[in-house]
């Protein structure tokens, strides 16, 4: 049913102070039937100077207002209905009349009862005068920024055009000192300056519609303003019609698919999460990540060879066919970022040992698995201390469960494993037995089985991996990073050398070039800290002024960050550049690393146009602070080219480089950036890091989780517990929130006021 008329009488006066009546009439039209006219009466008590009628639908309790009617000079009722109520559709019913059966609205009203509060009224829309004021000001502004910016924006490609127009807006917007106006716009409920980066124009244009409209209502202006505010309203829609709030979401939308994909089940934010060379050891992990929820596979080429990458992605392809789920790729380049180099590889020795108390007794054994060279890893319900390998078969067949294998470790000391359980595997079987005991087990250690006679009773252990190297740092020691990587040394027992100080490799020249005595430097995304006491074209020597109280790790292709030099990189390295190739031909998305102004985005567009690579997806990843400050010319200068384009917020390197009391704040702006850009965002580095390695998370990290909500899509690292850590990503983004709120109902004014 069509709301077509309202009108509303008020039989009241200053004089009269009691047992007055209030007729409220309107009438509905359906498209089957003729005008239903109804009469509401309301007895009153009190003086009245103002009566408002609305309706309230009972499906989703949202309120409208009909109309209302003030006493003019003449003490007679006038009457004003809210602007676009003729457009509203709706179904009311009216308690006073039997015969109206529409039940799906509740008619009611609110009354002003005192001349005070009337005058206050119109002392408020004189307020509002001033306020319409301000925002055409502001509105103004807005366009003038369009208009100085336009050269810039006709190199944007048309795709991307309005929505760098939207950024330009916000951007002017935020230039402005409007803390005043967002409390005086809060304070008569109508516009929140903080919600509209997504339609700034159209945010504004709407709320002083509004203000006009109450402006000429309520002080009676002359007749043609509302002709002349319709008009206003249809030359806004032929001239900004593409940046209309609708229009404008709708781009956020598209964007977002077109860069991640289509989400599956109405889900709201994708998944991705990051693997190795460990998805290739295992025939199930990505079947499982993608059952779980994950809908983007990140490869980091800092990592692995495209051997290995190849291998991932045919996985990722033929898992996501099998499985009907869609699954697209992201691949980072690696970037200039400074890292520690590899360190000497350590003992071929794996370490056994179980679990103890306060005391040194055994509480729990240590689960050792046993299984054939080439049958791969134990199954994933499975969490083994450590993975042996036989190399003949043939010992396995001869094992029974309640056996016992005895051996010598690498230092000489007779100890043995008992088995306890049995699996059948891909290309044989497998055992999981329980060693009560710490051994180290190096390659060539033989197992014989205990008591009886077997015929193939010695097996040998083979391919046991080199332990990682890493060199232990606490506060007050000396730390060299070395240019040469002959200088290397091996740091994994704690040994140093000549000159006192534990060494590290650092290959990259801009290191040695950009520093200085007295700076700050950070390892592992701000584990351990130092400052920098001497520097050479080929040495730092580090003093350390943060770690651990037991010290602290720092192993092999850890972060290195300078976050108070200024480091020149260039965008884009000769490995990049290499790697470029085979993501192109491989991924959906290239994440470029290190961003720092729109010189990397230069050439990133050339390298791009070179190859005629337009589909390809970039991911800025904004990790620096250079980043962040540049990152609206960032997304500018991407925005000339027509591929699809997002922004990962790195939270990492962008803790260590701006201040981890200032990260909270920065990844709101780059939020608010991005929506004003509509370009999706990725919420990204730690997220349930606690889950992912121990299978447990924090209050806190279910929190931030929650948080990223408001990204496109959130990103987790891989971890043992990876596969749990997705499930419950996927339930605290996707939970039905209507399930958890209490059943609230709103309190309606009755129809009769008393």
């Amino acid at each position: 049913m069509t709301l077509c008329a309202v009108s509303a009488g008020v039989a009241s006066t200053p004089r009269i102070v009691q047992n007055y009546d209030v007729f409220l009439e309107f009438a509905l039209s359906n498209p089957k039937e003729k005008f239903v006219h109804s009469q509401s009466r309301y007895h009153l008590k009190h003086p009245l100077y103002a009566v408002q009628l609305s309706a309230i639908h009972r499906r989703d309790l949202k309120p409208k207002n009909l109309a209302f009617a003030i006493p003019n000079e003449n003490d007679e009722a006038e009457i004003g209905s809210p602007h676009g109520v003729a457009d509203d559709h709706c179904v009311l019913s009216s308690e006073n009349d039997e015969s109206f059966k529409y039940s799906d609205v509740e008619v009611f009203s609110t009354v002003t009862c005192s001349e005070e509060d009337f005058s206050q009224s119109v002392e408020n829309v004189r307020n509002q005068g001033s306020l319409l004021d301000k925002l055409k000001a502001v509105h103004l502004h807005v366009l003038a920024s369009e208009q100085w910016n336009t050269s810039r924006l006709k190199l944007c490609h048309r795709q991307y055009l309005e929505s760098a127009t939207n950024l330009i807006h916000y951007l002017s917007l935020k230039c402005l000192d409007v803390e005043q106006l967002k409390e005086d716009l809060s304070s008569i409920g109508l516009l929140n300056l903080e919600t509209i980066n997504s339609y700034v124009l159209a945010g504004l244009t709407s709320v002083i519609e509004i203000l006009e409209d109450l402006k000429s209502t309520t002080l009676k202006t002359e007749e043609n303003t509302g002709s002349g505010i319709s008009a206003q309203k249809r030359l806004y829609q032929q001239k900004f019609g593409k940046f209309t709030i609708p229009a404008m979401r709708k781009k956020l939308f598209s964007y977002k698919e077109l860069l991640l994909g289509s989400l599956r089940d109405n889900r709201t934010t994708h998944i991705m999460v990051t693997i190795g060379q460990e998805a290739t050891e295992s025939e199930t992990l990505i079947t499982d990540l993608l059952k779980a929820g994950t809908s983007i596979i990140r490869i980091n080429c800092a990592h692995g060879n495209p051997s290995v990458w190849s291998d991932i992605i045919r996985r990722v392809k033929r898992s996501s066919q099998m499985l009907e789920m869609p699954c697209r790729i992201l691949m980072d380049l690696a970037g200039p970022k400074l890292r520690t180099e590899k360190l000497k590889p350590g003992p071929c020795v794996v370490k056994i040992s179980p679990k103890k108390n306060a005391t040194g007794n055994v509480i729990f054994p240590a689960q050792v698995w046993l299984s054939h060279k080439g049958a791969g890893p134990p199954p994933a319900h499975l969490s083994p201390d450590a993975i042996l390998s036989i190399d003949d078969q043939n010992f396995l067949s001869e094992i029974k469960v309640g056996d016992n294998l005895t051996f010598k470790d690498a230092r000489g000391k007779k100890r043995m494993l008992k088995i306890s359980r049995q699996f059948h595997v891909f290309s044989g079987v497998g055992f999981v037995s329980e060693c009560t005991r710490t051994a180290y087990v190096r390659s060539g250690t033989e197992l014989h089985i205990k008591g009886k006679k077997r015929i193939f009773s010695v097996g040998q252990v083979v391919d046991v991996p080199a332990a990682e190297s890493f060199v232990r740092l606490r506060v007050g020691d000396l730390l060299t990073i070395s240019r040469d990587s002959s200088c290397e040394h091996n740091e994994s027992s704690g040994s140093r050398i000549t000159s006192g100080a534990h060494r590290v490799t650092c290959s990259s020249g801009y290191l040695f070039d950009s520093v200085k005595s007295g700076d700050p430097i950070a390892f592992d995304d701000g584990k351990i800290w130092g400052v920098i006491k001497g520097a050479s074209i080929s040495e730092i020597v580090v003093s350390i002024t943060h770690a651990g109280p037991r010290g602290t790790k720092l192993g092999s292709e850890k972060s290195i960050n300078i976050p108070e030099s200024n480091i020149w990189f260039e965008g884009l390295t000769s490995k990049d550049l290499m790697d470029l190739d085979f993501v192109a031909s491989h991924a959906d998305m290239v994440g470029i690393s290190f961003v720092r102004d729109v010189r990397d985005i230069v050439v990133l567009r050339q390298e791009l146009e070179k190859r005629k690579l337009q589909n390809l997806g970039i991911v800025l990843k904004i990790e620096t602070k250079s980043g962040f400050e540049k990152l609206p010319l960032m997304l500018l200068e991407a925005m000339k080219s027509s591929n699809p384009l997002g922004v990962m917020i790195a939270r990492g390197d962008l803790a260590v480089e701006c201040g981890w009391e200032r990260l909270a704040d920065i990844q709101d702006e780059i939020l608010s950036i991005c929506g004003a850009a509509h370009v999706p965002v990725i919420w990204a580095t730690q997220v349930l890091e606690s889950l992912v390695k121990s299978g447990v998370p924090t209050r806190a990290e279910i929190t931030d989780a929650a948080n990223g909500k408001r990204a496109s899509c959130v990103m987790l690292n891989k971890g043992q517990n990876i596969v749990e850590a997705v499930s419950t990503l996927d339930t605290i983004l996707h939970i039905k929130t209507t399930k958890m709120k209490a059943d609230l109902k709103p309190l309606l004014l009755s129809s009769h006021l008393f």
